[in-house]
């Protein structure tokens, strides 16, 4: 057997298809590959697996970074690194930043549907795929420094759209696009395509104190107001959110076909939450609903901008401010204000957390989050009454 430990007897060896192996234990070789005369040459590792008999490869690169006399030493720690990974059930194949996003993706669609799993890719495009360089990275040699790079270059990034667009990133937003990456990885390690979280880890870890409440509530006659003040399609998509706890995009997303009529029963088809939720409606918002729903085809959406398209982030916002300023609202409130203060005003009525979880599509972790100091506010009063 060849000494490809050696540069001197590296440089000897006649160029093949084959490597030259050299044993590093029972079972596991490192190998130097040299096609031609000239070149580098390749590395690689080799390992039996006791289960199945069949010989496990794994190609390491060329380590032309580092200088001739070290390469050896180089292959034979990867090695040892992918054997410790394969030692502790981790997957053999190479599985790319990029393949880890397109799986999450479809763990997503799978699981919550096509409106996540989109909105999902957007941000996966924006902010991962975009990066070449990094998306062709294999999970298993992902290093602190390129998550710290991959970091620093998202701050650098300006907000693409909103009230804020243009400006610097808040750590409320960095921490929602942080949490996609970081759910791609976790789940890449949870599947056993890396055995190890250490790279991103602390590096990913959230802003802290950045996703306070939301603390923009707008009472009944604000919101009536707000109403008033807005134009008749508007107003219609406001009300309807005033009447049940969506998210807006959810509410947009609704078809005819979404509510039965018979039943009074709204189908939650598309949200970041999943798909074909169902709320019962009361009588009065059955109604609400129906009127919109008449003359329409199944496939039609329920509540339309002006041009009879079903409305978007863009085009909601646009309307909202509109509405807002000639109501005199908060200066912070968003169309997504409507929603938190339908939220609260369910729990204000001792609505359990469990039911507002459930009728608005989140966790009741989200909800005693943002909402806990309301749900103690009423447990403190019950106990009040329990006074003899």
């Amino acid at each position: 057997m060849s000494n490809i430990s050696k540069v001197s007897e590296r440089t000897k060896l006649k160029p093949r298809r084959e490597p030259y192996w050299a044993k590093l234990s029972k079972g596991c070789y490192v190998g130097f590959r040299k096609m031609t005369a000239g070149t580098d040459g390749t590395w690689l590792a080799r390992s039996l697996d006791d289960t199945t008999g069949k010989q496990l490869y794994r190609p390491l690169g060329d380590f032309t970074e580092l200088p001739d006399h070290q390469r050896f030493d180089a292959a034979s720690k990867a090695t040892s690194v992918w054997l410790e990974h394969l030692g502790k059930g981790g997957s053999n194949d190479a599985t790319t930043v990029g393949a880890a996003c397109r799986k999450y993706v479809a763990h997503i669609r799978d699981g919550k549907g096509d409106m996540a799993a989109d909105d999902t890719q957007a941000r996966l495009d924006r902010h991962v795929l975009s990066d070449k360089k990094l998306m062709a990275v294999e999970i298993g040699k992902l290093t602190p420094a390129h998550i710290e790079a991959w970091r620093r270059a998202l701050r650098d990034k300006p907000n693409p759209s909103g009230a804020n667009k243009g400006k610097k990133r808040s750590d409320s937003t960095m921490n929602r696009d942080m949490n996609t990456f970081r759910a791609v990885l976790n789940l890449a390690y949870r599947d056993g395509l890396v055995t190890s979280n250490f790279a991103w880890r602390a590096k990913l870890a959230p802003n802290k104190n950045a996703d306070k409440r939301r603390d923009v509530y707008l009472d009944k006659n604000q919101r009536r107001k707000l109403i008033e003040c807005a134009t008749s399609e508007m107003a219609d998509f406001l009300r309807a959110l005033s009447l049940v706890p969506l998210r807006p995009g959810a509410l947009a997303a609704l078809t005819v076909g979404s509510f039965d009529k018979r039943l009074g029963v709204l189908t939650i088809s598309k949200d970041k939450a999943g798909s074909n939720r169902k709320i019962s409606l009361p009588e009065k918002t059955a109604a609400f609903f129906a009127l919109h729903c008449k003359d329409k085809l199944p496939a039609a959406p329920i509540f339309t901008n002006a041009a009879g398209r079903p409305w978007g982030r863009d085009t909601w916002g646009y309307h909202f401010n509109q509405a807002a300023a000639l109501a005199d609202m908060p200066p912070k409130a968003t169309t997504y204000s409507v929603r938190h203060s339908t939220i609260t005003d369910l729990i204000h009525a001792g609505v359990d957390s469990l039911t507002v979880a459930q009728l608005s599509g989140t966790s009741i972790g989200m909800i005693e989050k943002h909402y806990g100091h309301l749900t103690r506010d009423h447990a403190r009063t019950a106990l009040a009454h329990l006074a003899l």
